[in-house]
């Protein structure tokens, strides 16, 4: 017989098996046996609520169940979440991963392609002991509802609820889904239900959308099958009933129920702030005690994403600051929690968001220093393992931490509008966009591990030729100087010609990428240049080391002091070779007025230029994942984040232009890096380096350090230093233990 022939076979047998009803899914996946009790209606339940636990049928007996939590994206560096790029290899490998780490709930936010849940299947059946249950978030027509605010229109209403169809057969193992861009598709034929712990619809509601819902729809009832509206419940609570009603009735279809929730963030929550500055981040509720569960006996629980840092509530209002935690320092993080808690009083609660990320850049400030950013891998794992262990100690169900893996291509609001194409977000890394870095599994830039900033200049000496570049530069006291870059940074190895001792003097680097900047400055002392500097990088004692930015390219100053005129501009720094260079600043929250805000509040800013010296040996003691320079002897070594040069996207060589016309910011491309050093003695503030002549040193002459554009991305997974300390606080909560 011929393969041809053998192959139409198989085919026959498979359409005979599938009209007698034993099906694709028995014939390519055995099905899945875990222990489970039978309700009267033959209806399977492995999960449950129960007043204010989550319950789990193990060992023929209903026990109490604690999630420990990893929330999970979909996408690797180079990619977008819509292209999928995840194998049942990376799956396989990461859920391994999440096991060590002493979790026991993935949490994802939408359908994920067929082979997540084909690898959850597949893992969960070789592995011993408990499984990995998974936690299924149904995504919500989010920018639908933004931009129309009326979550009653059919065309939101019917995409949700076919969003909804769709992640239950997919979970099942019961669909095809056709391709359409930016969403999973393919055929599902791996049964995932059984390890199903709950459903988790919908997205961080848009508060102006909830009122503007409420308003319109004054009369709105719902008559649902398995769950209600109370009395109570606003018109957008009946309008959610409605889905989670929906969820159920696809879910039962299939012989089982689990717990449902919906997604909720402190913007939408029950409780009322009166210390919130903003009035849109308290303006209105969506509270889960207005949905019952009728006839549905796997239950229904409360659930919300919680940050330490957002909204400003948390710094600023004072009926936050009555409680403290174990070292007596007021927390307000905790106050919160158990704020929350109370409301929420005989039903479950989880958090289902928390976490801070490893990264220079911040976004907002928070109680007790847990901002969002400026935090080494170290800082985040002290941090969200406090945030962990106090969600527990305040009598929850559950803590699903943000996130598993970094993700590239996220976005931030104080970054986002200088990082220019913005489509181009996942083909680099910027340290400076807090959102990409919240993971404890790093997504590193190429040639870390390859290139360790100790000032050993040895793992140079293992690059290629074409991977590296030496600048011929002419300047006395310095002997060489070489140039490589991945997707993160911009390396710089220089030897001296004698060994560098900052007490006595002070390096500077200036960087030229762009016609335009300072020609001349107060670190160049009587020196005059030909074409001007970008960026200027002193080097020296540790609180002095900073990169600093020409004052009129300062992206901060021109969007925030001139554009948006939140504070003074000195007009002169506005003018090309003004010869100051400011500090790299970043906002941490906008200037807010009535009739937004309450009463006045001026800019807040943080400095994320500063240079902190260490070594990036993630199997160092010493190590510091925040780390840009160090030296031994003649030796210097470091590394500088792209956007500290101006770069808004270097994987397409764009740089922010001087021209701005008080709109949007433009970018040009850049023919490469020119790098001027000197050295400053500091007793005589004699310059080094510059030789004395009578015409501008001649910049414009100076090599410059080129690269090609890349599409194709190199980086490297790696456990950060956060995951060992998130494991340790994982690992002393027993999941089945007691708390009533």
């Amino acid at each position: 017989m011929s393969q041809t022939q053998k192959n139409s076979w198989k085919w026959i047998v498979l359409t005979v098996l599938i009209g007698a009803g034993i099906g694709y899914v028995s014939w390519f996946w055995p099905p899945v046996h875990v222990e489970s009790m039978k309700t009267a209606d033959g209806i399977r339940l492995k999960f449950r609520t129960q007043g204010e636990e989550l319950q789990i049928y193990h060992d023929q007996t209903w026990k109490p169940f604690f999630v420990k939590g990893v929330n999970l994206g979909a996408s690797l560096p180079g990619h977008y979440p819509g292209e999928l790029p995840l194998s049942k290899e990376d799956y396989l490998r990461w859920f391994a991963m999440i096991d060590e780490l002493g979790a026991n709930v993935i949490r994802v936010y939408t359908i994920h392609a067929p082979v997540f849940y084909e690898a959850l299947v597949e893992y969960n059946q070789q592995k011993q002991g408990d499984p990995l249950y998974l936690m299924q978030g149904i995504w919500s027509p989010e920018e639908k509802l933004i931009e129309k605010k009326d979550a009653y229109l059919p065309d939101i209403r019917e995409e949700f609820r076919r969003e909804i169809a769709h992640a239950v057969r997919a979970v099942y193992g019961d669909i095809t889904i056709p391709e359409q861009p930016g969403k999973a598709s393919g055929t599902y034929r791996a049964n995932a239900g059984p390890y199903l712990i709950g459903w988790h619809i919908g997205t961080e509601w848009d508060p102006l959308m909830v009122q503007r819902t409420n308003q319109l729809h004054p009369d709105a009832s719902l008559t649902g099958i398995h769950f209600q509206a109370t009395a109570e419940a606003t018109p957008f609570e009946k309008w959610l009933a409605e889905m989670v009603d929906y969820t159920a009735q696809q879910e039962i279809q299939y012989g089982w129920q689990h717990p449902l929730t919906f997604t909720n963030w402190v913007t939408t929550d029950p409780l009322s702030h009166p210390g919130e500055p903003l009035y849109h981040e308290d303006m209105v509720s969506v509270d889960p005690t207005h949905i019952q569960a009728v006839n549905w006996d796997a239950g229904y629980f409360a659930a919300y994403h919680v940050y330490p840092y957002y909204p400003d509530l948390f710094r600023r209002d004072p009926s936050l600051r009555q409680v403290k935690n174990e070292s007596g320092e007021i927390d307000t993080y905790k106050a919160y929690l158990r704020q929350l808690k109370a409301h929420h009083s005989g039903m479950p609660i989880m958090v289902t968001e928390f976490g801070v990320p490893a990264s220079l850049g911040v976004a907002h400030i928070g109680n007790l220093g847990r901002d969002q950013g400026g935090h080494s891998e170290q800082q985040q794992g002290e941090i969200n393992a406090e945030l962990f262990r106090e969600i527990y100690a305040e009598g929850y169900a559950g803590a699903i931490l943000f996130a598993w893996q970094d993700e590239w291509f996220k976005k931030t609001w104080n970054t986002m509008k200088f990082e220019l194409p913005q489509d181009r977000l996942a083909y680099w890394l910027n340290v400076l966009t807090n959102e990409s870095l919240f993971g404890v599994l790093g997504m590193y830039p190429g040639k870390d591990g390859r290139l360790i900033i100790d000032g050993d200049a040895s793992d140079w000496d293992k690059l290629t030729a074409e991977e590296k570049k030496r600048l011929d530069l002419p300047v006395p006291g310095w002997q060489e100087i070489w140039m490589t870059h991945d997707e993160g940074y911009v390396y710089i190895l220089a030897r001296l010609e004698k060994a560098f001792d900052p007490s006595k003097e002070t390096l500077y680097l200036g960087f030229d990428t762009i016609a335009g900047g300072n020609r001349h400055a107060a670190e160049l002392g009587r020196h005059k240049l030909d074409e001007g500097l970008e960026t200027l990088l002193q080097l020296g004692l540790d609180e002095e080391s900073e990169i600093r930015i020409a004052a009129n390219y300062d992206f901060h100053t021109r969007l925030y002091g001139v554009r948006y005129r939140m504070f003074p501009v000195n007009p002169a720094e506005l003018r090309d070779d003004s010869g100051v260079f400011k500090p790299w600043k970043l906002a941490v929250s906008l200037a807010m007025e009535p009739p937004d805000s309450k009463q006045y509040y001026p800019l807040e800013d943080v400095v994320v230029g500063h240079f902190q010296r260490g070594t990036t040996n993630a199997n160092d003691p010493a190590y510091n994942s925040l780390a840009l320079w160090q030296y031994k002897g003649n030796v210097v070594e470091l590394r500088i984040p792209w956007m500290l040069l101006g770069f808004t996207d270097p994987s397409s060589l764009q740089v922010m232009s001087y021209q701005d016309d008080g709109k949007a910011f433009e970018t040009v491309t850049t023919a490469g890096i020119r790098l001027l050093p000197w050295i400053v003695e500091r007793q005589s503030q004699q310059v080094l380096g510059l030789a004395a002549q009578e015409e501008a040193y001649p910049v414009s002459r100076l090599p410059r350090y080129t690269w090609a554009a890349w599409e194709t991305v190199h980086y490297q997974e790696r456990k950060k230093q956060s995951y060992y300390i998130v494991q340790k606080a994982y690992r002393e909560i027993d999941p089945y233990a007691s708390r009533q």
